[in-house]
């Protein structure tokens, strides 16, 4: 369980052994374990240095196993910076190489086949993001929601800028909304398009990955090196992110105010989906949104739309007036 930070089986079965015990010396150990002191003792010595063993005053030697989660956690640490720094050598080790060899035509676009692969290069892009993740989020999917949420997540705790784009039928599947309500909350940029023309990853502008065709099932991939081509798929995401409405965090259940409707029917989610989040029925959200359209003195959702932007309903990045195909209306 802990070679991935450096623990040996055969160290991590005296840390294991010493755990059940308050304390204990080198013989005890060896008995216990069956080994030779000798051996026991080199393992401590190693478990000693990484922090997981501490040494007890007195003869003869007594040691004592440090708190797991304690200690453990100091080691994942440490070893994420090594990792970090090794990317970052990656880079220098890059300038050694001719400069025809690091940019070669056929390097800059690599075709992936096969789902597992294609889940895990996406998972690549997303965990070696550093400064900002860049999403187009429509169904079909290869990737493990429940595991991608989790990365999304541990990247904004580290402070990387993360700003996905959804599609609407992205918002129709069970829980959708709320993940990516719960996603807001957790510190995501994220927008509804109502057009958005396929699925796509940008890790620190430095690598994409897109289904090689929109088809429902996705069997090929390819991810994009810096390039042209790149550069052109980032510009592509920029446009449709000022043309795209902002979702905004709304809190299931309790009295729902006028604003929050606006924005909970600007994400982009069809009536049911909404009416599901806030537990009622269509038949009640529906004499919700009358209740609001009398409010605002209008008659379409339309005019609706123009009025909660006018009135600052809707956050500032979307104070475009809406246009007829905007998901309010």
């Amino acid at each position: 369980m802990l070679e991935a930070i450096g623990v040996p089986p055969d160290d991590e079965a005296v840390y294991r052994e010493l755990l059940s015990r308050t304390q204990a010396e080198i013989e005890d150990l060896s008995g216990a374990l069956g080994q030779q002191p000798g051996a026991v003792e080199t393992s401590l010595v190693r478990l000693e240095e990484l922090g997981l063993v501490s040494r007890l005053p007195g003869q003869p030697l007594r040691v004592r196993a440090a708190r797991p989660d304690v200690a453990i956690d100091v080691l994942v640490s440490r070893r994420q910076e090594e990792l970090a720094r090794a990317q970052l050598a990656a880079r220098d080790l890059l300038a050694e190489m001719p400069v025809e060899e690091r940019h070669r035509p056929e390097d800059i676009v690599e075709v992936i086949v096969g789902r597992p692969a294609i889940a895990a290069r996406f998972e690549q892009v997303i965990t070696s993001a550093q400064e900002e993740l860049l999403v187009f989020d429509r169904p079909p999917y290869v990737a493990d929601a429940q595991r991608s949420d989790s990365s999304v997540t541990s990247l904004l705790r580290d402070g990387v800028t993360v700003r996905g784009i959804y599609a609407p039928e992205a918002l129709e599947l069970p829980g959708a909304l709320e993940a990516a309500q719960d996603a807001v909350r957790a510190g995501e940029r994220s927008r509804v398009h109502p057009d958005l023309p396929m699925k796509l990853a940008i890790g620190d502008r430095r690598l994409a990955i897109l289904p090689v065709s929109a088809a429902e099932v996705v069997d090929a991939a390819l991810c994009i090196r810096p390039s042209a081509l790149l550069d052109a798929l980032v510009q592509f995401f920029e446009l449709l992110w000022t043309q795209a409405t902002p979702i905004v965090a709304v809190d299931a259940g309790g009295e729902l105010s006028d604003r929050q409707l606006a924005a909970l029917l600007a994400s982009g989610a069809k009536d049911d989906v909404v009416a599901r989040h806030l537990g009622a029925s269509t038949r009640t959200l529906s004499r919700r949104v009358a209740e609001m359209m009398d409010h605002l003195h209008v008659r379409t959702r339309f005019q609706a739309g123009v009025q909660a932007t006018r009135r600052g309903w809707l956050p500032q990045e979307s104070a475009d007036v809406p246009r007829p195909d905007d998901p309010l209306v």
